[in-house]
């Protein structure tokens, strides 16, 4: 179950187009899901791809699926360094930055606006979506677009082919091993 989740919703990031996604996944047991976790962290660490829980909030649980260094690349990356310290964050360290992203998410029921620095949104549309308040966007799609509308769309093309190609290879017995690009 935690396979066909991760496929229909990281696609992109098993392929290497994108850093990171995120999603919910409903669970029976605590155990179990760590059973489930830890069971698909090993077959995709050795591929630069790792789960991490975000949040659990009764029987769901907030999964980033990410690729270890590009995270910390694009984390390193001197505008998002000053947009994270703007808010709050102390240290450019993906360990660190992750814990205050997961302590931020356990505070509040909504999502810290700079979480889309974690999931590589263009950076100029995180920003637009806080000075905007979320309003004015030019299109929408995995995000709100308020910058290279043209370049996004087509960008979101490519995720949606890329989740449809990857559900029918994982339909027809293709393993996530087998579809998870190596770093």
């Amino acid at each position: 179950m935690l396979e066909w989740k991760i496929i229909e919703h990281c696609s992109p990031t098993l392929a290497g187009l994108k850093t990171a996604n995120i999603f919910n996944y409903r669970f029976s047991s605590t155990d179990s899901l760590l059973e489930e976790i830890q069971a698909e962290n090993q077959k995709l660490n050795q591929k630069g791809v790792f789960i991490e829980v975000l949040k659990i909030k009764d029987t769901q649980v907030l999964l980033y699926v990410y690729r270890k260094k590009r995270l910390e690349s694009d984390l390193k990356k001197d505008e998002v360094k000053t947009l994270l310290f703007r808010y709050g964050y102390k240290s450019e360290e993906m360990e660190n930055c992750l814990l205050e992203l997961k302590t931020r998410l356990s505070e509040s029921n909504d999502f810290p606006h700079e979480i889309g620095l974690f999931l590589s949104y263009p950076l100029e549309d995180v920003i637009g979506f806080i000075e905007q308040e979320g309003k004015n966007y030019k299109c929408r799609g995995l995000w709100k677009v308020y910058c290279n509308e043209c370049e996004t769309i087509k960008l979101f093309a490519r995720f949606k082919k890329c989740t449809a190609v990857y559900r029918k290879l994982f339909t027809n017995g293709r393993s996530i091993t087998q579809l998870t690009v190596a770093a």
